[in-house]
């Protein structure tokens, strides 16, 4: 039996290896698992990756400078959707294949999505922290069917926080490079629009695109300018997708009503970042994928994903 040398860096794989013990090694793998927090950074990849057949990765930084170290390496398998953090020129020339496991989060993170709107439109948590303190006060709310949904990027996640909107009776507009559907233009009534009509028309912007050099720091003063200084900024998408000192300046300027941040450009967010102390910003680690079944799909898919490359390797 042929043995291949995997490493594994994906957090959520990592925690869960016992279940699949025993599948590794009936399939002739031998695991390389370092410590990983949240991800690796290219001084702690260039540990492992030298004689590695496979990499199982979240969101490592596999560079060019990287991947050239890897002179083995076969294919990398990515835990989850999102393959910007892999350089796939260099994946290329180096003959290095990349698989990812596309749409794999759509449903809890859009979930994830109406639950901030929800909580800012309704006033759920200023209302929550006012009782822990004693204090008895009606803050005023809107309903759902009162406010216009701006959603940039209406891919699989996208279509999913789309559908979640109209059940709610909010107005929804969307922008993307691709052409929608038909079909999905009809059944949700959504409107496509430019940007900027996008950004002045928003009560609730929801960020659902991929992280590329479009993408890369979509949202900055020019366009937090545009938007309704009472709007409030969703983001489950990348956290480059923001330029965070113009988010911050934003909201401390109260150019902005409010942020709902599941990603950001550093991870773990520092420490000392403003964001932390503002009282109009809902923080989360991360986890807008949270969801079992959704994590052990993708757990196998990822691992059946790699070994299926080995083997095609092999012949």
């Amino acid at each position: 039996m042929d043995c291949w040398k995997i490493l594994i860096t994906a957090p959520y794989l990592q925690a869960q290896l016992d279940r699949f013990s025993d599948f590794f090694s009936s399939s002739g793998v031998e695991l390389v698992v370092p410590p990983v927090k949240e991800r690796l950074e290219e001084s702690q990849l260039i540990q492992y990756v030298g004689d590695v057949d496979g990499i199982i990765c979240g969101d490592d930084q596999l560079s060019d400078y990287v991947l050239r170290q890897a002179s083995k390496l076969k294919v990398i398998s990515k835990w989850g959707t999102g393959i910007d953090s892999i350089d796939q020129v260099a994946c290329k020339h180096l003959s290095i294949v990349v698989r990812n496991t596309p749409n794999a989060f759509s449903e809890p993170v859009a979930d994830s999505v109406m639950g901030y709107i929800l909580s800012f439109a309704r006033r759920l948590y200023s209302m929550h922290e006012a009782m822990k303190l004693g204090v008895w006060m009606k803050i005023p709310g809107v309903a759902l069917n009162e406010c216009v949904l701006g959603v940039v990027g209406v891919g699989n996640t996208g279509k999913a926080v789309v559908r979640r909107a109209i059940a709610f009776g909010m107005k929804v507009l969307g922008n993307d490079l691709v052409e929608m559907p038909s079909e999905f233009l009809v059944s949700t009534g959504i409107q496509m629009v430019s940007k900027e009509e996008l950004f002045q028309q928003a009560d609730f912007l929801s960020l659902n695109c991929d992280l590329n050099p479009t993408s890369y720091h979509l949202m900055s003063d020019a366009q937090f300018g545009a938007m309704k200084p009472t709007a409030v900024i969703i983001n489950t998408s990348r956290g480059p997708v923001i330029d965070e000192p113009a988010l911050i300046r934003a909201l401390q300027e109260e150019r902005l009503g409010g942020a709902a941040l599941d990603v950001f450009e550093h991870e773990p967010l520092p420490t000392d970042s403003p964001l932390r102390t503002m009282k109009n910003v809902l923080l989360a680690p991360h986890n807008a994928n949270s969801s079992p079944r959704a994590w052990d799909h993708v757990h196998w898919n990822t691992i059946n994903n790699l070994l299926e490359e080995l083997q095609k390797a092999k012949r």
